[in-house]
């Protein structure tokens, strides 16, 4: 999942989500400069994220413990109450974390990537592993799609858009930019932002106070970028920095080689025998139902 470049548009999915929990976008505006440092801070994230996935267990844990220290470091304040709170509170670290890995699966699902029901089970799974790296206790984590609706259902009511989230998204549509990348920022980046946008769940489009568009429309907008994206050749994406697919492989052997075709064993494995296999069951898992 993490070599497909659809993640990039999840990637953005999920800052969008992270900003409505209002303590964890205060404590990011008031410890970070990612507002002259946009590009920087998305690259240090996607190579960490990058590590955890394709390192060796040594470069994870070692990548994991700088982060902590850093979080350790930092603190936000509330400025109705002056209460003085720090980063890496596990209500925080889990909103971050839940938000990020079910914008992964949404994003990639919706658009064509075969991710079976079992199989997204099992990466939400596997990913509380990353959880357990920047601080938090496993056992706390969703395991899997169902846990993951629940959460979501919970933190619902702790969830606001003010100035801190419309920061975020003013910068997100409309990032600082050299001028000579301008062009680039109005033909590609646009483009990349609106559709993170619009897969995001109802309940932050009503928060953020646009009108949702229809699931159906944004699920071909996102099948049709994945077709596109995916054309261009693997080896050519893994050839951007930081390149930790083609270290991975090196070190592996080319059997390593993460390729979507070989999901298919493994969900049938998952699915058991005699059961249909489907493409997906419809559901987001960051959406929210009312009893009835």
């Amino acid at each position: 999942m993490h070599a497909d470049p659809m993640m990039w548009i999840a990637g953005v999915r999920a800052l969008y989500l992270q900003a409505l929990h209002p303590r964890v976008v205060r404590g990011v505006l008031q410890n970070s400069d990612f507002r002259r440092d946009a590009w920087g801070r998305l690259l240090r994230t996607a190579d960490f994220v990058g590590t955890l996935s394709y390192g060796t267990t040594r470069d994870a844990e070692r990548a994991a413990a700088r982060i902590r220290r850093l979080h350790r470091r930092l603190k936000a304040t509330d400025p109705d109450t002056g209460e003085v709170y720090r980063v890496d509170e596990p209500e925080l670290l889990l909103w971050v974390h839940c938000a990020e890995v079910a914008s992964y699966v949404e994003v990639l699902r919706r658009s064509g990537f075969p991710l079976t029901p079992p199989l997204a089970d099992r990466y939400i799974d596997e990913q509380r592993e990353s959880a357990r790296l920047v601080g938090l206790d496993p056992a706390d984590v969703p395991a899997d799609r169902a846990a993951m609706r629940a959460y979501f259902a919970r933190e619902l009511p702790q969830l606001a858009v003010g100035a801190e989230a419309r920061e975020v998204d003013d910068f997100l549509r409309s990032p600082t930019t050299p001028p000579l990348l301008v062009p680039a920022r109005e033909l590609l980046w646009r483009r990349v932002a609106n559709l993170a946008y619009a897969a995001l769940p109802p309940y932050a489009h009503e928060l953020y106070g646009r009108r949702a568009p229809q699931q159906g429309v944004v699920d071909l907008r996102l099948r049709a970028a994945g077709n596109i994206l995916r054309c261009v050749p693997a080896h050519l994406r893994w050839q951007l920095p930081p390149k930790h697919i083609l270290r991975a492989m090196a070190r592996l052997g080319p059997g390593s080689r993460p390729a979507p075709y070989k999901l298919r064993g493994q969900a049938a494995i998952l699915d058991g025998p005699g059961r249909a296999m489907r493409g997906d069951d419809g559901g987001d898992i960051t959406r929210w139902r009312t009893p009835g």
